[in-house]
């Protein structure tokens, strides 16, 4: 009942909130003997639980919650747990207040043909405005403006556009690396693809 990717009920009694007190589990959804058949879902998993230690303890985050039980209900559907963790990423971003600015371009103003994430800034920028400076920008993959399905190559670029800030406000300031269960996610993501593809 206690194993990763669980999800549990619990219940925790004292007799006054500085006490010690006792949890009391009962499990509402058994995935950890699925997950275990699946290497890509535990390296999922282990990431998942990676990025949940940059929130403050005691710190609530529905939303994030409530992500992460979504991407723990498609781990063993590798492609779309991987968008899924690329959209739990940019909500991590989001909710620690890093959030990436991807309603309009931050040169023009325009809310179309917007094809880049400046490094920078962390706002969308159009194919028109970003041009000159398109090797030093971050691609935006589509699926993260108007969702749906997304290939290996958004998904991919998707991971880069997080992991570029993850690791600029989150990973680097704190001097704490990014799980290594990301990159062998990656690896094992790519891997599979190109088997398939």
């Amino acid at each position: 009942m206690l194993q990763p990717g669980n999800t549990l009920q619990l219940t925790w009694r004292a007799r006054l909130e500085s006490h010690l007190g006792m949890f009391t589990a009962e499990l509402v959804t058994a995935r950890a003997a699925r997950l275990i058949d699946s290497r890509s879902g535990v390296l999922a998993l282990q990431t998942l639980a990676a990025h949940l230690r940059y929130l403050a303890e005691r710190d609530p985050h529905p939303a994030l919650y409530e992500t992460g039980r979504v991407i723990l209900d498609h781990l063993d559907e590798e492609t779309s747990a991987a968008r899924l963790m690329v959209r739990f990423e940019m909500a991590l971003l989001d909710e620690l207040g890093f959030g990436l600015d991807l309603s309009k371009c931050a040169s023009t103003g325009r809310r179309d043909d917007l094809v880049y994430v400046s490094p920078k800034s962390g706002r969308a920028v159009s194919r028109e405005a970003g041009a000159p400076w398109a090797d030093r920008m971050l691609p935006l993959p589509a699926f993260l403006l108007q969702g749906g399905e997304a290939g290996t190559d958004d998904v991919l670029a998707g991971f880069d556009l997080t992991g570029h800030f993850l690791v600029r406000h989150l990973a680097e300031p704190r001097a704490v690396p990014l799980s290594p269960a990301r990159d062998q996610f990656l690896r094992q993501f790519r891997a599979a693809n190109a088997r398939s593809g």
